[in-house]
């Protein structure tokens, strides 16, 4: 099965702070589009990135890879991380290298719900 396209949108936040809220799948074909996004949010002067994964279907090893990649060269927050992302972060022991905004109590109730 074809991956989902990935788009992502680009928010400035302030000076230093960029939001990248993705839509589709994180895998190898969209992994490298969003490093080159988040290099040219980086190049604009924002280092701190918070990448929102809420519209992601999928994200594979090669997405798990584009963390540590941009990890390595800022401050990388992920927020909107589903169920499965989530397991996945926990066991690959990425959730200690990056920060995971983890989803306020009611939003839990929502998402169960």
């Amino acid at each position: 099965m074809p991956s989902q396209l990935l788009s992502i949108e680009v928010t400035r936040l302030d000076a230093g702070r960029a939001r990248l809220g993705l839509t589709g799948d994180l895998d190898f074909d969209t992994a490298p589009e969003l490093i080159a996004v988040a290099a040219d949010a980086r190049a604009d002067g924002h280092h701190d990135l918070l990448i929102d994964l809420a519209g992601v279907g999928l994200c594979d090893s090669s997405g798990l890879s584009a963390f540590v990649v941009l990890a390595g060269a800022g401050t990388v927050r992920l927020a909107g991380v589903g169920p499965q992302l989530q397991q996945l972060l926990d066991r690959t022991g990425l959730t200690e290298l990056l920060s995971v905004e983890r989803p306020a109590v009611g939003d839990e109730a929502r998402e169960a719900g």
